[in-house]
């Protein structure tokens, strides 16, 4: 990873940023234009000063009419300035909420579309500090840089044209300071650049960490883990605090003293010039005066420009990292947005299955089987053999390295993704459930599911008697993750979601782990009904959940070794009925078949 943006990427990534200003020209035009008048309100006020030194005090020409006519323009100026400097401002932090809101968006978006594979490889506080502190910092710099940038500029430019008005040889010599500033600023984002993106890298850890604690609490209690983790957590934290140290020190030199350094030799210089002017000619008090308030005039907004740096350097850093996910190309594979083909029946077949997470090693090889309408098919075996990763070739959360998988005799490719997921039913191991009410759950936001169909789908699973002893019923607002509900009771939930649907496959990923024995005798009654007329592959891991099902898959290291009914498998005598054996206690008759 390189340790700083160069100049050019820099340049890249700002010029991408401002793109973003294109829908709000208007906008941007009328905040420009009241920029524009803030600006001459500015240099008009130094010059109306000039006037009343060298015309009126000097020569002690009182006169009272002419005196209020200057006066009362001074002030005119003056208040004006600051009415539009308030509108321009307001104008330009509308702009940059809505330039912010919008990309938010479209980062929330993209996040959403993005494949599996990504979110394997990401951690989830990494995400969520792009899409949360990351975007913040680049509100930041359309709050504050673009428009104190513009404003400070065009500020500059006019106070050049005023100083080339006043006196054209001592212009000419205050341009030297612009190639000082120039080598300055470019200084200062070379270094800052290194050390703002050790921030925002440690910014994202110090996120994913949190993010990975407080998800892991009760492991990290029980198995007495908080001492290593605050150790992890301190040590991410103390680089955090080294980078921005060095930041510090170098906003310390490079920023307002370097800056106050030129500003004190350009008075210098200033004074130097008249008080040479001043041995051949008399010179205008009123010319000294509008040259010194300039010069001041002019370093201010250099040092607001200076300060923002920071800022600037923060929000191109932070949009950098925010552009790399929106440049993500691992998305979810996508089926035709376009297609009209339709899953009628509901039959599943692969078709010489195999899939790699990585791209080297072979998760599933030459996986071949099929499902018909009304069947249930169950996936077994140990941890790694690849059941879950049926699953999620089923539900197209990845592609297929070799072979066709077959919905009622087309590829799921040809299917749109809507098509699919409306018609694959998938209820989880552990379950997710939102932080709303349990109707919405249900319905998950489905606006066409009446309050009826809601309640029928919890009844058909049996979730109703549990669910009428909640304080508020359906409208029960749940935690997130549902934490205040017990896992069996999590569960049923999610089994009325999926009923609620109706779908034409159903998929069962140990689907009653977390239940009881009591509340999985009832269940499992539901589960009957809920398999009748569907296409049902279920992954079990306790055996005695699908000793009913038409068939029955023994994976073992991504391969299909045993396959046939229950009590085929039993009679075969192998890893089927090893497993079995051990999930019924009976380690006699197992060690009898080991010596044997």
């Amino acid at each position: 990873m390189n340790e700083h943006l160069s100049n050019q990427e820099q340049n890249r990534v700002l010029k991408r940023l401002l793109s973003y200003m294109k829908p709000h020209k208007k906008a941007f035009v009328v905040a420009f234009s009241l920029l524009i008048l803030t600006t001459i309100a500015d240099i008009v006020g130094p010059i109306l000063i000039k006037i009343f030194i060298d015309d009126y005090l000097t020569p002690r020409n009182l006169d009272v009419q002419p005196l209020t006519i200057l006066v009362s323009i001074y002030l005119l100026v003056n208040v004006s300035k600051v009415m539009i400097q308030y509108l321009q401002s307001l104008k330009f932090q509308e702009i940059a909420l809505t330039i912010i809101q919008e990309m938010r968006v479209d980062l929330f978006s993209k996040v959403q579309h993005l494949g599996m594979k990504y979110f394997d490889q990401t951690p989830t506080g990494s995400i969520i500090s792009r899409v949360t502190n990351d975007t913040e910092a680049i509100k930041d710099m359309f709050v504050e840089v673009v428009s104190t940038f513009l404003q400070n500029g065009v500020l500059l430019i006019g106070i050049f044209v005023a100083m080339f008005i006043l006196d054209v040889k001592l212009a000419l010599f205050c341009l030297i300071l612009l190639p000082c500033l120039f080598a300055l600023m470019k200084t200062y984002r070379h270094f800052s650049s290194i050390y703002y993106k050790r921030m925002r890298e440690r910014l994202s850890q110090l996120n994913a960490k949190l993010n990975e604690s407080l998800q892991g609490m009760a492991i990290i209690q029980v198995f007495r883990q908080e001492r290593r983790l605050r150790k992890e957590f301190q040590e991410i934290n103390d680089q955090h605090y080294e980078a921005g140290i060095k930041n510090i020190k170098l906003d310390g030199l490079l920023l307002r003293p370097a800056v106050d350094v030129l500003y004190v030799l350009s008075i210098i210089m200033v004074l130097n010039y008249f008080g040479i002017s001043a041995m051949d000619s008399p010179i205008e008090i009123g010319v000294l005066y509008a040259f010194v308030s300039y010069l001041d005039r002019f370093f201010e907004p250099v040092n607001q420009m200076m300060m923002r740096l920071s800022i600037y350097q923060q929000a191109i850093i932070a949009a950098s990292r925010v552009f790399q996910v929106l440049d993500e190309r691992e998305m979810a594979p996508a089926g035709k947005v376009d297609s009209e083909d339709k899953i009628n029946v509901g039959e599943v077949e692969f078709q010489n299955v195999t899939f790699s997470y990585d791209g080297e090693r072979d998760v599933l090889k030459n996986i071949t089987f099929k499902v018909k309408k009304g069947e249930t098919v169950a996936l077994v075996g140990h941890t790694g053999s690849g059941k879950s990763s049926i699953i999620n070739l089923l539900l197209r959360f990845y592609d297929t390295k070799k072979g066709r998988i077959l919905i009622d005799g087309k590829s799921i490719e040809t299917y749109s993704n809507h098509e699919l997921r409306k018609h694959i039913g998938l209820v989880l191991q552990d379950p997710f459930l939102f932080a709303n009410s349990v109707h919405r759950n249900i319905a998950l936001h489905d606006e066409q599911m009446s309050r009826a169909e809601v309640e029928r789908a919890a009844q058909f699973v049996q979730a109703n008697s549990f669910i009428k002893t909640l304080p508020d019923q359906y409208d029960e607002v749940l935690v997130e993750r549902g934490s205040t509900l017990s896992s069996g009771q999590r569960q049923l939930v999610a089994f009325a979601r999926t009923i609620a649907r109706d779908p034409k496959i159903l998929v069962l990923d140990e689907a009653t782990a977390h239940i009881d024995t009591e509340t999985e005798e009832s269940i499992q009654e539901a589960l009957d009904k809920m398999r009748k007329g569907r296409t049902t592959i279920a992954i079990a891991h306790r055996l005695s959940t699908i000793q009913n099902a038409d068939n029955i898959l023994v994976l073992y290291k991504g391969e299909i070794v045993e396959q046939g009914n229950h009590h085929m498998l039993i009679k075969q005598k192998g890893l089927y009925y090893k497993m079995y054996l051990l999930q019924n206690g009976l380690d006699k008759e197992l060690g009898e078949i080991a010596e044997s």
